[in-house]
């Protein structure tokens, strides 16, 4: 997999601030020219390295509760258990992680209070799943969207954690975020056309989810092409009484990309970004443990990013399956 240049990474920037910002504002921005942003974009699209989806936010189909669950799997069976989460709608973000266990998902239930054992249920019916540990979020600090931003600007984004209500929308609203799920980029009049509607309708619609916190437009890439090698789950254990304090200061790091607090242990969920193991090193040592109220923690690397904000991440099964291609070459060599 190449990496980013500096172009690359000044459109990832803009497409963060505005996934669906026109080519002639993203030059205007990296300052070159718009046939070079729509080549450069295509590319990254054709790589499978770059996709923009619009989604609805959470509430949007009702009360839910978020879990954040660990599952350890039977040897060899770790990426037929992550297909099966990554095609459920109710996992909204999973990855291959270091440490005692295998996988990690944030999964999104009904807050009905039947529905959570029900789901539970159904991951120890998945072949190969062992074990697992999971936990309630109770509330989310921060959950940036456009973090590769604020790691080069060192800019603190709003932190607001926009919930919608299933009353917010109506068909027409739901068919428009369908067509936008896949491609976040399509046309206002392609859509339109597909749904027999006016371009104007299609947008004021858009433009009033977007305004109301009802849908988002999220630009994901593979962090490692951006020169950020090192992404982990961080569980703090603080003392209750410092709770919001430590909070507070882990919002305000560029590094952290996502903080919630969950129900067991008085801890905080972090995950931060780091350009290195020695960066990593940095935070922990300098950061985190400096922090008054900060007990310790826990921490597993994210070795493979399958699923964010409900959507899979279209590079992770070609990159695994280069990865087979380099062990089964590596291991005819060592034969010969």
């Amino acid at each position: 997999m190449r990496q980013f240049d500096d172009l690359d990474r000044q459109i990832i920037i803009s497409l963060q601030v505005d996934g669906r910002a026109s080519w002639t504002s993203v030059a205007a921005m990296c300052e070159t020219s718009v046939p070079t942003v729509a080549r450069r974009v295509q590319q990254l699209v054709a790589e499978k390295l770059l996709k923009i989806a619009v989604l609805p936010n959470l509430g949007s189909t009702g009360p839910t509760e978020t879990f954040f669950t660990r599952i350890g799997c039977r040897p060899g069976t770790q990426l037929d258990v992550a297909e099966q989460l990554v095609a459920r709608e109710d996992v909204r973000w999973a990855s291959l992680i270091t440490g005692s266990y295998d996988i990690a998902i944030e999964l999104v239930v009904n807050s009905a209070a039947t529905r959570y054992p029900q789901t539970m249920l159904e991951l120890q019916e998945i072949e190969g799943v062992q074990r697992w540990y999971s936990d309630l979020l109770l509330h989310v600090y921060k959950a940036a969207h456009d973090w590769y931003r604020q790691l080069v600007t060192h800019e603190v984004p709003d932190q607001r954690v926009s919930l919608c209500r299933p009353e917010h929308f109506d068909k027409v609203d739901w068919a428009i975020l369908d067509c936008l799920r896949n491609d976040g980029r399509a046309s206002f009049k392609t859509v339109a056309d597909g749904l027999s509607l006016n371009e104007s309708t299609v947008r004021r619609r858009f433009e009033r989810m977007i305004t109301d916190g009802c849908a988002a437009v999220f630009t994901i890439v593979p962090s490692s092409l951006l020169g950020l090698e090192a992404e982990t789950l961080l569980w703090v254990t603080v003392e209750p009484a410092k709770l919001a304090e430590v909070a507070e200061a882990l919002t305000r790091h560029p590094a952290v990309r996502y903080l919630g607090a969950t129900l067991d242990g008085n801890a905080l969920l972090c995950e931060i970004i780091a350009d290195s193991t020695a960066g990593l090193f940095e935070f922990t040592t300098s950061t985190l443990a400096k922090l008054a109220g900060v007990v310790g923690w826990n921490a597993s690397v994210e070795l493979l990013t399958l699923k964010r904000g409900f959507v899979e991440t279209p590079w992770w099964r070609d990159q695994l399956a280069e990865h087979h291609a380099v062990a089964g070459a590596n291991h005819n060599g060592s034969r010969t």
